[in-house]
Protein backbone atom coordinates (compact mmCIF):
# COMPACT_ATOMS: atom_id res chain seq x y z
CA UNK A 1 0.00 0.00 0.00
CA UNK A 2 1.23 3.47 -0.88
CA UNK A 3 0.12 6.45 1.20
CA UNK A 4 0.24 10.09 0.18
CA UNK A 5 -0.94 13.15 2.10
CA UNK A 6 -4.48 14.17 1.25
CA UNK A 7 -4.97 17.58 -0.35
CA UNK A 8 -7.51 18.33 2.37
CA UNK A 9 -5.28 17.14 5.19
CA UNK A 10 -3.38 20.01 6.81
CA UNK A 11 0.39 19.60 7.01
CA UNK A 12 2.01 18.88 10.34
CA UNK A 13 3.46 21.91 12.06
CA UNK A 14 6.67 19.94 12.58
CA UNK A 15 8.00 16.69 11.16
CA UNK A 16 10.79 15.11 13.21
CA UNK A 17 13.07 12.57 11.52
CA UNK A 18 14.53 10.23 14.12
CA UNK A 19 13.09 9.11 17.46
CA UNK A 20 16.40 8.92 19.31
CA UNK A 21 17.07 11.17 22.31
CA UNK A 22 17.13 14.45 20.33
CA UNK A 23 14.09 13.69 18.16
CA UNK A 24 12.06 12.31 21.03
CA UNK A 25 12.79 15.34 23.22
CA UNK A 26 11.91 17.69 20.34
CA UNK A 27 8.65 15.92 19.52
CA UNK A 28 7.23 15.85 23.04
CA UNK A 29 8.34 19.43 23.77
CA UNK A 30 6.80 20.73 20.53
CA UNK A 31 3.55 18.88 21.25
CA UNK A 32 3.49 20.41 24.73
CA UNK A 33 3.65 23.82 23.06
CA UNK A 34 0.57 22.97 20.97
CA UNK A 35 2.20 22.00 17.68
CA UNK A 36 0.92 19.14 15.54
CA UNK A 37 3.91 16.83 15.24
CA UNK A 38 4.70 13.87 13.00
CA UNK A 39 7.57 11.72 14.31
CA UNK A 40 9.16 9.34 11.79
CA UNK A 41 11.75 6.75 12.73
CA UNK A 42 13.42 3.80 11.02
CA UNK A 43 13.22 1.74 14.21
CA UNK A 44 10.22 -0.10 15.54
CA UNK A 45 10.57 1.40 19.03
CA UNK A 46 11.51 4.94 20.12
CA UNK A 47 14.90 5.55 21.68
CA UNK A 48 17.31 5.33 18.76
CA UNK A 49 20.63 3.54 19.07
CA UNK A 50 21.37 4.85 22.55
CA UNK A 51 18.14 3.57 24.11
CA UNK A 52 17.93 0.44 22.01
CA UNK A 53 15.88 -2.26 23.75
CA UNK A 54 15.45 -6.01 23.33
CA UNK A 55 12.64 -7.16 21.05
CA UNK A 56 9.47 -7.89 23.05
CA UNK A 57 9.69 -11.59 22.17
CA UNK A 58 12.96 -11.92 24.12
CA UNK A 59 11.09 -11.43 27.38
CA UNK A 60 13.56 -9.00 28.99
CA UNK A 61 12.17 -7.97 32.38
CA UNK A 62 14.61 -5.13 33.15
CA UNK A 63 15.82 -3.48 29.92
CA UNK A 64 16.79 -0.41 31.94
CA UNK A 65 19.65 -2.43 33.49
CA UNK A 66 21.53 -2.13 30.19
CA UNK A 67 21.32 1.66 30.06
CA UNK A 68 22.69 4.74 31.76
CA UNK A 69 20.20 7.55 32.40
CA UNK A 70 17.12 5.45 31.70
CA UNK A 71 14.78 7.79 33.61
CA UNK A 72 15.33 10.60 31.10
CA UNK A 73 14.15 8.31 28.32
CA UNK A 74 11.29 6.69 30.22
CA UNK A 75 9.67 10.02 31.05
CA UNK A 76 9.81 11.19 27.45
CA UNK A 77 8.55 7.90 26.09
CA UNK A 78 5.58 8.14 28.45
CA UNK A 79 4.96 11.70 27.22
CA UNK A 80 5.14 10.47 23.62
CA UNK A 81 2.48 7.85 24.27
CA UNK A 82 0.25 10.41 25.95
CA UNK A 83 0.58 12.89 23.07
CA UNK A 84 -0.09 10.14 20.54
CA UNK A 85 -3.27 9.16 22.42
CA UNK A 86 -4.35 12.80 22.50
CA UNK A 87 -3.77 13.20 18.75
CA UNK A 88 -1.00 15.79 19.11
CA UNK A 89 1.73 13.48 17.75
CA UNK A 90 1.50 11.09 14.83
CA UNK A 91 4.16 8.47 15.47
CA UNK A 92 5.36 6.51 12.41
CA UNK A 93 7.85 3.76 13.36
CA UNK A 94 9.50 1.66 10.66
CA UNK A 95 9.66 4.63 8.28
CA UNK A 96 12.98 5.17 6.48
CA UNK A 97 12.97 8.77 5.24
CA UNK A 98 15.06 8.86 2.09
CA UNK A 99 14.65 12.48 1.01
CA UNK A 100 13.18 15.82 2.07
CA UNK A 101 12.19 18.26 -0.66
CA UNK A 102 10.29 21.55 -0.90
CA UNK A 103 6.76 21.06 -2.16
CA UNK A 104 3.13 20.75 -1.33
CA UNK A 105 0.19 23.00 -2.11
CA UNK A 106 1.91 26.26 -1.31
CA UNK A 107 5.10 27.82 -0.04
CA UNK A 108 6.80 26.97 3.23
CA UNK A 109 5.99 23.28 3.10
CA UNK A 110 8.17 20.23 2.94
CA UNK A 111 7.60 16.75 1.57
CA UNK A 112 9.27 13.88 3.40
CA UNK A 113 9.38 10.71 1.29
CA UNK A 114 9.81 7.43 3.15
CA UNK A 115 9.78 3.69 2.69
CA UNK A 116 7.62 2.09 5.39
CA UNK A 117 8.06 -1.50 6.54
CA UNK A 118 10.05 -4.31 4.98
CA UNK A 119 9.53 -7.16 2.53
CA UNK A 120 5.98 -7.86 1.33
CA UNK A 121 4.60 -5.24 3.72
CA UNK A 122 6.84 -2.50 2.33
CA UNK A 123 5.05 0.67 1.21
CA UNK A 124 5.88 4.18 0.13
CA UNK A 125 4.71 7.08 2.26
CA UNK A 126 4.91 10.85 2.11
CA UNK A 127 4.47 13.33 4.96
CA UNK A 128 3.87 17.05 4.53
CA UNK A 129 5.07 19.54 7.16
CA UNK A 130 5.65 23.25 7.61
CA UNK A 131 8.97 22.68 9.42
CA UNK A 132 11.38 19.77 9.64
CA UNK A 133 13.77 18.75 12.40
CA UNK A 134 16.53 16.34 11.39
CA UNK A 135 17.71 14.14 14.26
CA UNK A 136 19.21 11.23 12.35
CA UNK A 137 22.08 10.56 14.75
CA UNK A 138 25.43 9.13 13.70
CA UNK A 139 27.27 5.99 12.65
CA UNK A 140 30.59 4.58 13.77
CA UNK A 141 33.92 5.69 12.35
CA UNK A 142 36.14 2.76 11.42
CA UNK A 143 39.86 3.03 10.70
CA UNK A 144 40.92 -0.15 8.87
CA UNK A 145 43.81 -2.41 9.78
CA UNK A 146 44.92 -5.85 8.53
CA UNK A 147 42.35 -8.45 9.51
CA UNK A 148 39.49 -6.07 10.24
CA UNK A 149 37.27 -7.99 7.82
CA UNK A 150 37.52 -11.23 9.83
CA UNK A 151 34.32 -12.62 11.38
CA UNK A 152 34.25 -11.61 15.02
CA UNK A 153 35.57 -8.09 14.37
CA UNK A 154 32.64 -5.72 14.91
CA UNK A 155 32.06 -2.09 15.75
CA UNK A 156 32.21 -1.07 19.40
CA UNK A 157 28.75 0.39 19.09
CA UNK A 158 27.69 -2.76 17.26
CA UNK A 159 28.75 -4.86 20.24
CA UNK A 160 26.67 -2.69 22.51
CA UNK A 161 23.71 -2.92 20.12
CA UNK A 162 23.96 -6.73 20.14
CA UNK A 163 23.81 -6.71 23.91
CA UNK A 164 21.04 -4.11 24.27
CA UNK A 165 18.90 -5.27 21.37
CA UNK A 166 19.54 -9.01 21.27
CA UNK A 167 20.83 -9.86 24.75
CA UNK A 168 23.80 -11.62 23.14
CA UNK A 169 27.56 -11.21 23.41
CA UNK A 170 29.84 -10.97 20.35
CA UNK A 171 32.19 -13.49 21.99
CA UNK A 172 33.41 -14.89 25.26
CA UNK A 173 36.77 -13.09 25.29
CA UNK A 174 36.39 -9.62 23.75
CA UNK A 175 39.09 -6.99 23.25
CA UNK A 176 37.63 -3.46 23.07
CA UNK A 177 39.70 -1.01 21.03
CA UNK A 178 39.73 2.30 19.17
CA UNK A 179 39.33 5.73 20.69
CA UNK A 180 36.72 7.67 22.60
CA UNK A 181 34.62 7.41 25.77
CA UNK A 182 32.27 4.84 24.21
CA UNK A 183 34.97 2.19 24.70
CA UNK A 184 34.73 2.36 28.49
CA UNK A 185 30.96 2.02 28.44
CA UNK A 186 31.11 -0.92 26.02
CA UNK A 187 33.78 -2.73 28.03
CA UNK A 188 31.85 -2.31 31.27
CA UNK A 189 28.60 -3.53 29.71
CA UNK A 190 30.22 -6.59 28.14
CA UNK A 191 31.98 -7.54 31.35
CA UNK A 192 28.82 -7.08 33.42
CA UNK A 193 27.02 -9.40 30.98
CA UNK A 194 29.58 -12.16 31.48
CA UNK A 195 32.25 -11.58 28.83
CA UNK A 196 35.96 -11.57 29.65
CA UNK A 197 37.50 -8.29 28.48
CA UNK A 198 41.29 -8.63 28.67
CA UNK A 199 41.97 -5.04 27.62
CA UNK A 200 40.56 -1.71 26.52
CA UNK A 201 42.97 -0.42 23.88
CA UNK A 202 42.71 3.38 23.62
CA UNK A 203 44.73 5.16 20.92
CA UNK A 204 44.60 8.55 22.65
CA UNK A 205 46.08 9.54 26.00
CA UNK A 206 43.79 10.57 28.84
CA UNK A 207 46.54 12.91 30.02
CA UNK A 208 45.49 15.15 27.11
CA UNK A 209 42.43 16.14 29.15
CA UNK A 210 44.71 18.10 31.50
CA UNK A 211 44.74 21.02 29.08
CA UNK A 212 40.95 21.14 29.00
CA UNK A 213 40.30 21.44 32.72
CA UNK A 214 37.74 24.30 32.50
CA UNK A 215 35.36 22.26 30.34
CA UNK A 216 35.76 19.25 32.60
CA UNK A 217 35.19 21.20 35.82
CA UNK A 218 31.98 22.70 34.43
CA UNK A 219 30.60 19.16 34.08
CA UNK A 220 31.04 17.36 37.40
CA UNK A 221 28.34 14.87 36.41
CA UNK A 222 30.45 13.79 33.44
CA UNK A 223 33.48 13.36 35.67
CA UNK A 224 31.41 11.19 37.99
CA UNK A 225 30.26 9.16 35.00
CA UNK A 226 33.87 8.65 33.95
CA UNK A 227 34.76 7.53 37.46
CA UNK A 228 31.89 5.05 37.31
CA UNK A 229 33.24 3.55 34.10
CA UNK A 230 36.75 3.45 35.55
CA UNK A 231 35.45 1.66 38.62
CA UNK A 232 33.82 -0.95 36.39
CA UNK A 233 37.18 -1.62 34.71
CA UNK A 234 38.85 -2.12 38.10
CA UNK A 235 36.04 -4.31 39.38
CA UNK A 236 36.24 -6.63 36.39
CA UNK A 237 40.03 -6.63 36.17
CA UNK A 238 40.11 -4.97 32.72
CA UNK A 239 43.46 -3.50 31.70
CA UNK A 240 43.43 -0.04 30.12
CA UNK A 241 46.16 0.50 27.50
CA UNK A 242 46.36 4.12 26.41
CA UNK A 243 48.40 5.29 23.41
CA UNK A 244 47.94 1.81 21.93
CA UNK A 245 46.03 0.47 18.95
CA UNK A 246 45.05 -2.85 17.46
CA UNK A 247 47.22 -2.90 14.35
CA UNK A 248 46.32 -6.40 13.16
CA UNK A 249 43.70 -9.08 13.78
CA UNK A 250 44.64 -12.74 13.31
CA UNK A 251 42.57 -15.82 12.54
CA UNK A 252 41.26 -18.12 9.85
CA UNK A 253 37.51 -18.67 10.13
CA UNK A 254 37.21 -15.87 12.72
CA UNK A 255 39.42 -13.65 14.84
CA UNK A 256 41.62 -15.60 17.25
CA UNK A 257 44.00 -12.88 18.49
CA UNK A 258 44.97 -9.26 17.93
CA UNK A 259 48.30 -7.45 17.77
CA UNK A 260 48.40 -4.37 19.96
CA UNK A 261 51.10 -1.76 19.31
CA UNK A 262 52.13 1.37 21.18
CA UNK A 263 51.68 4.65 19.30
CA UNK A 264 53.50 7.97 19.31
CA UNK A 265 51.65 11.28 19.65
CA UNK A 266 50.67 11.21 15.96
CA UNK A 267 49.37 7.61 16.22
CA UNK A 268 52.41 6.21 14.43
CA UNK A 269 53.15 2.59 15.48
CA UNK A 270 56.41 2.31 17.43
CA UNK A 271 58.66 -0.57 16.30
CA UNK A 272 59.33 -3.27 18.87
CA UNK A 273 56.30 -2.50 21.04
CA UNK A 274 53.80 -5.04 19.67
CA UNK A 275 52.17 -7.75 21.74
CA UNK A 276 49.55 -10.36 20.92
CA UNK A 277 46.32 -10.77 22.92
CA UNK A 278 44.20 -13.91 22.39
CA UNK A 279 40.47 -13.24 21.90
CA UNK A 280 37.48 -14.55 20.00
CA UNK A 281 35.96 -11.12 19.30
CA UNK A 282 37.15 -7.56 18.79
CA UNK A 283 34.87 -4.56 19.34
CA UNK A 284 36.54 -1.57 17.69
CA UNK A 285 35.52 1.99 16.88
CA UNK A 286 37.09 5.42 16.63
CA UNK A 287 34.19 7.65 17.55
CA UNK A 288 31.10 8.57 15.58
CA UNK A 289 30.33 10.37 12.32
CA UNK A 290 27.20 12.55 12.04
CA UNK A 291 24.63 11.20 9.58
CA UNK A 292 23.89 14.22 7.39
CA UNK A 293 22.56 12.99 4.04
CA UNK A 294 19.06 14.46 4.41
CA UNK A 295 20.44 17.85 5.49
CA UNK A 296 23.28 18.13 2.99
CA UNK A 297 20.89 17.05 0.23
CA UNK A 298 18.94 20.21 1.05
CA UNK A 299 22.09 22.33 0.92
CA UNK A 300 22.47 22.88 4.67
CA UNK A 301 25.82 24.43 5.57
CA UNK A 302 28.39 22.33 7.40
CA UNK A 303 31.43 22.88 9.58
CA UNK A 304 34.40 20.86 10.76
CA UNK A 305 34.42 19.50 14.32
CA UNK A 306 37.64 19.22 16.37
CA UNK A 307 37.78 15.47 15.69
CA UNK A 308 37.78 16.07 11.92
CA UNK A 309 34.19 14.99 11.27
CA UNK A 310 31.71 17.10 9.33
CA UNK A 311 28.69 18.44 11.24
CA UNK A 312 25.87 20.86 10.49
CA UNK A 313 26.28 24.57 11.09
CA UNK A 314 23.50 25.54 13.52
CA UNK A 315 22.47 28.79 15.19
CA UNK A 316 21.47 29.28 18.83
CA UNK A 317 17.97 28.00 18.05
CA UNK A 318 19.20 24.82 16.30
CA UNK A 319 18.29 26.25 12.88
CA UNK A 320 20.27 25.14 9.84
CA UNK A 321 21.21 27.53 7.05
CA UNK A 322 18.06 26.47 5.14
CA UNK A 323 14.91 28.24 6.41
CA UNK A 324 12.39 25.82 7.81
CA UNK A 325 14.95 23.09 8.58
CA UNK A 326 16.19 22.48 12.13
CA UNK A 327 18.59 19.85 13.47
CA UNK A 328 19.48 18.46 16.88
CA UNK A 329 21.66 15.77 18.41
CA UNK A 330 24.66 14.22 16.69
CA UNK A 331 23.88 15.89 13.35
CA UNK A 332 25.24 19.11 14.86
CA UNK A 333 28.34 17.39 16.26
CA UNK A 334 28.95 14.37 18.46
CA UNK A 335 28.02 15.33 22.00
CA UNK A 336 26.27 12.49 23.80
CA UNK A 337 22.78 11.85 25.04
CA UNK A 338 22.42 14.72 27.51
CA UNK A 339 23.41 17.31 24.93
CA UNK A 340 21.08 15.70 22.39
CA UNK A 341 18.14 15.96 24.80
CA UNK A 342 18.89 19.63 25.45
CA UNK A 343 19.24 20.45 21.77
CA UNK A 344 15.98 18.69 20.93
CA UNK A 345 14.12 20.77 23.50
CA UNK A 346 15.75 23.99 22.28
CA UNK A 347 14.78 23.26 18.69
CA UNK A 348 11.17 22.65 19.71
CA UNK A 349 11.03 25.96 21.55
CA UNK A 350 12.25 27.91 18.54
CA UNK A 351 10.02 26.05 16.07
CA UNK A 352 7.08 26.97 18.32
CA UNK A 353 8.20 30.59 18.45
CA UNK A 354 8.91 30.40 22.17
CA UNK A 355 11.95 31.83 23.95
CA UNK A 356 14.57 29.31 24.96
CA UNK A 357 14.78 29.04 28.78
CA UNK A 358 18.08 30.46 30.00
CA UNK A 359 18.85 27.35 32.06
CA UNK A 360 18.41 25.17 28.98
CA UNK A 361 20.74 27.37 26.92
CA UNK A 362 23.35 27.24 29.69
CA UNK A 363 23.08 23.46 29.84
CA UNK A 364 23.71 23.19 26.12
CA UNK A 365 26.72 25.51 26.38
CA UNK A 366 28.21 23.55 29.26
CA UNK A 367 27.68 20.16 27.65
CA UNK A 368 28.86 21.47 24.29
CA UNK A 369 32.17 22.59 25.82
CA UNK A 370 32.66 19.11 27.28
CA UNK A 371 31.85 17.51 23.92
CA UNK A 372 34.41 19.74 22.20
CA UNK A 373 37.05 18.66 24.73
CA UNK A 374 36.32 14.99 24.05
CA UNK A 375 36.31 15.58 20.32
CA UNK A 376 39.73 17.24 20.35
CA UNK A 377 41.26 14.68 22.73
CA UNK A 378 40.20 11.65 20.71
CA UNK A 379 40.81 13.03 17.23
CA UNK A 380 42.62 10.42 15.09
CA UNK A 381 46.31 11.18 14.72
CA UNK A 382 47.58 11.94 11.22
CA UNK A 383 49.98 8.98 11.09
CA UNK A 384 47.47 6.18 11.76
CA UNK A 385 47.70 5.12 8.10
CA UNK A 386 51.07 3.62 9.06
CA UNK A 387 49.02 0.63 10.30
CA UNK A 388 48.14 -0.21 6.70
CA UNK A 389 50.36 -2.33 4.44
CA UNK A 390 49.46 -2.16 0.77
CA UNK A 391 47.54 -5.44 0.88
CA UNK A 392 45.22 -4.33 3.70
CA UNK A 393 41.59 -3.93 2.65
CA UNK A 394 40.34 -0.34 2.93
CA UNK A 395 36.96 -0.55 1.18
CA UNK A 396 35.17 -3.70 2.33
CA UNK A 397 32.26 -3.46 -0.12
CA UNK A 398 34.46 -3.36 -3.22
CA UNK A 399 37.47 -5.14 -1.65
CA UNK A 400 39.84 -2.29 -2.54
CA UNK A 401 43.21 -2.50 -0.83
CA UNK A 402 45.40 0.34 0.43
CA UNK A 403 47.96 -0.18 -2.36
CA UNK A 404 45.69 0.85 -5.25
CA UNK A 405 44.49 3.87 -3.27
CA UNK A 406 48.07 4.95 -2.63
CA UNK A 407 48.98 4.46 -6.30
CA UNK A 408 46.00 6.57 -7.35
CA UNK A 409 47.42 9.37 -5.22
CA UNK A 410 51.12 8.95 -5.96
CA UNK A 411 51.03 7.94 -9.63
CA UNK A 412 47.70 9.23 -10.96
CA UNK A 413 47.63 12.55 -9.08
CA UNK A 414 44.37 11.91 -7.22
CA UNK A 415 44.01 14.64 -4.61
CA UNK A 416 40.61 13.94 -3.10
CA UNK A 417 38.43 11.00 -2.10
CA UNK A 418 36.09 11.47 -5.06
CA UNK A 419 38.91 11.12 -7.59
CA UNK A 420 40.24 8.08 -5.74
CA UNK A 421 36.75 6.61 -5.90
CA UNK A 422 36.60 7.04 -9.66
CA UNK A 423 40.03 5.46 -10.13
CA UNK A 424 39.76 2.56 -7.67
CA UNK A 425 36.03 1.99 -6.92
CA UNK A 426 36.68 2.64 -3.22
CA UNK A 427 33.38 3.88 -1.85
CA UNK A 428 31.19 2.62 -4.72
CA UNK A 429 29.71 -0.29 -2.80
CA UNK A 430 26.62 -0.84 -0.68
CA UNK A 431 27.59 1.59 2.09
CA UNK A 432 28.51 4.30 -0.46
CA UNK A 433 31.68 5.22 1.40
CA UNK A 434 30.13 5.65 4.83
CA UNK A 435 32.56 3.13 6.33
CA UNK A 436 35.68 3.63 4.21
CA UNK A 437 35.28 7.36 3.56
CA UNK A 438 37.52 8.61 6.42
CA UNK A 439 40.23 6.09 5.53
CA UNK A 440 40.19 6.88 1.80
CA UNK A 441 40.31 10.61 2.53
CA UNK A 442 43.27 10.13 4.89
CA UNK A 443 45.18 8.09 2.31
CA UNK A 444 44.45 10.78 -0.26
CA UNK A 445 45.87 13.41 2.07
CA UNK A 446 42.62 15.32 2.42
CA UNK A 447 39.71 15.64 4.81
CA UNK A 448 36.34 13.92 4.38
CA UNK A 449 33.93 16.10 2.42
CA UNK A 450 30.21 16.47 3.26
CA UNK A 451 28.11 13.84 1.56
CA UNK A 452 25.64 15.15 -1.03
CA UNK A 453 23.28 12.31 -1.86
CA UNK A 454 19.85 12.48 -3.53
CA UNK A 455 18.85 9.35 -1.60
CA UNK A 456 19.82 8.84 2.03
CA UNK A 457 19.13 5.09 1.94
CA UNK A 458 18.42 2.43 -0.71
CA UNK A 459 14.99 2.89 -2.33
CA UNK A 460 13.32 0.39 -4.69
CA UNK A 461 12.78 1.84 -8.17
CA UNK A 462 9.08 1.04 -7.99
CA UNK A 463 8.76 3.43 -5.06
CA UNK A 464 10.41 6.22 -7.04
CA UNK A 465 8.03 5.52 -9.92
CA UNK A 466 5.08 5.87 -7.56
CA UNK A 467 5.97 9.41 -6.49
CA UNK A 468 3.10 11.81 -7.13
CA UNK A 469 3.68 14.85 -9.36
CA UNK A 470 4.48 18.04 -7.49
CA UNK A 471 3.92 21.67 -8.30
CA UNK A 472 7.54 22.62 -7.83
Amino acid sequence: MTTWPSEAEPPADLAVVGAGPAGLAAAVTAARHGLRVTLLDAGEQPGGQYYRRPAPGLGATRPEALHHGWAAFASREAALRAHVSAGRITYLPGHHVWTVVPGGAGHGRWLLHAVAGNGPEEAAATVTARAVLIATGAHERQLPFPGWTLPGVIGAGGAQAMLKGGLVLPGRRVVVAGSGPLLLAVAGSLAAAGATVPAVVEASAYSSYAGRAPALLRNPGKLAEGALFGGALLRHGIRLLTRHAVTEAHGTDRVEAVTVTRLDRDWRPLPGTSRRIPCDALAVGHGLVPQLELATGLGCATRRDPDGTVALELDAGQRTSVPGIWAAGETGGIGGVQLALAEGEIAAHTVAGRPVPAALARRRSRLGAFAAALSATHRPGPAWTGWLPDDAVVCRCEEVQAGPVRRAVEELAARDARTVKLLTRAGMGWCQGRMCGPAVAALAGTRPAPDRRPLSCPVPLRRLAELPPTDG
